[in-house]
């Protein structure tokens, strides 16, 4: 085993993942709900210090299971994907605009995934980024 390699860092934060709303200019005098619960999330996110680095990010959100569901369904959905709305790259941006000024400096992800849960988080799994090979490059113009 090569010990040069860094482990890769796992932080959990206890923040149920919101998606990022479509806002007008009217949603800063009379906000939606949905506006309202993207602004606590951004804030809480900044409360927690939510760290997400520009390249080799692993992001799982964890959402939360209706209250509405029975205990069969929740012990049968625990850790299952989700895959209804909202979309991925929605949840995604609510985490990008909250972390960062301008998330466009993100640039490399190594993985994305939304699977249901007891309770909201977001776990974030630090890997080093990717170096890419020059060779590689070199073909880009080809």
């Amino acid at each position: 085993m090569n010990d040069s390699c860094p482990k890769p860092r796992v932080t959990a934060y206890p923040i149920a993942p919101v998606p990022k709303p479509r806002m007008t200019r009217r949603d800063r005098f009379d906000p939606k709900p949905a506006v309202q619960r993207y602004w606590a999330f951004k804030n809480e996110c900044r409360l927690r210090k939510l760290h997400v680095p520009c390249a080799g990010a692993e992001i799982h959100f964890v959402v939360p299971m209706p209250k509405s569901w029975s205990t069969k369904k929740r012990a049968q959905m625990l850790g299952w994907k989700k895959e209804t709305v909202p979309d991925l790259d929605n949840y995604l941006k609510a985490v990008g605009d909250a972390v960062y000024d301008d998330d466009s400096a993100i640039w490399h992800f190594n993985g994305l995934s939304k699977t249901w849960g007891e309770a909201g988080a977001i776990i974030v799994i630090e890997h080093p980024p990717p170096e890419l090979p020059l060779g590689a490059l070199a073909l880009v113009g080809k």
